[in-house]
């Protein structure tokens, strides 16, 4: 199994890959959209998970307009939770009213489970996680995605590694820096190959690329647009 990370200075890269087709690459390609926002395809089945959210709320990352005109037709959209640096309804309505698409996240996560039965070689396990803002704890989900035989973890806002210490053998796992501390304070082993930091401030990103820069299987997702690839395995 291999692993690419790609910078976004890789702009003809990623065009090649557009103009041949991801279904061809016999890959996963995971896009980098803001805070805990990613864009996930195999080339037939497009994903995206807390994306659409509210552009700079709370101080997170903006993004482009020209971002919800790019969002593919009768895409999967699943959330962690519904604070507004993650989803907005009135973004998620519009692109769903132009293009198609189906919602899960916290209101119907049984369906959102039974999505193996829709898709091929798919399987999605939620897993019932703290988040507490200001002594009120609100509904939120983490993720584990198995997809083609590779497994990838969705923290969201979690600040409790617990879950995430539980789960072996992961290939690819998304947590934000506060998991990860957490996790190195508690001395909580995350069993991941490689782990993507998400959902930094913009005070954060800076210092975040001088503390990661010289980890080699831990990376900061400091610019939108950033792109990973997970060579599939072919018979």
């Amino acid at each position: 199994m291999k692993r690419t990370f790609i910078g976004i200075i890789f702009t003809l890269t990623f065009c090649l890959f557009t103009t041949l087709g991801f279904s061809q690459s016999k890959e996963i390609k995971i896009e980098f959209l803001g805070n805990c926002g990613l864009y996930l395809t195999d080339g037939t089945t497009n994903i995206y998970t807390d994306f659409p959210y509210k552009s700079g709320a709370h101080g997170y990352m903006e993004f482009d307009e020209s971002e919800l005109d790019n969002i593919k037709e009768n895409s999967i959209f699943i959330f962690t939770h519904k604070h507004s640096d993650h989803y907005s309804k009135k973004n998620l309505k519009k692109v769903i009213k132009e293009k198609g698409g189906t919602k899960y996240g916290v209101s119907n996560i049984s369906e959102l489970e039974k999505l193996n039965k829709t898709l091929n070689d798919f399987e999605i396990k939620a897993f019932k996680t703290k988040h507490k803002v200001f002594g009120i704890n609100f509904r939120h989900y983490s993720y584990l995605i198995t997809w083609h035989g590779k497994r990838i973890y969705l923290s969201g806002d979690t600040t409790n590694p617990e879950t995430i210490g539980k789960i072996k053998n992961i290939d690819l796992a998304f947590i934000p820096y506060w998991l990860y501390e957490n996790a190195k304070e508690q001395n909580v082993l995350i069993d991941a190959d490689e782990i993507g930091i998400y959902h930094l401030h913009p005070a954060e990103i800076k210092p975040a690329g001088k503390f990661f820069k010289d980890k080699e299987n831990e990376h900061p997702f400091t610019e939108q647009g950033k792109i990973i690839t997970i060579e599939l395995q072919t018979k």
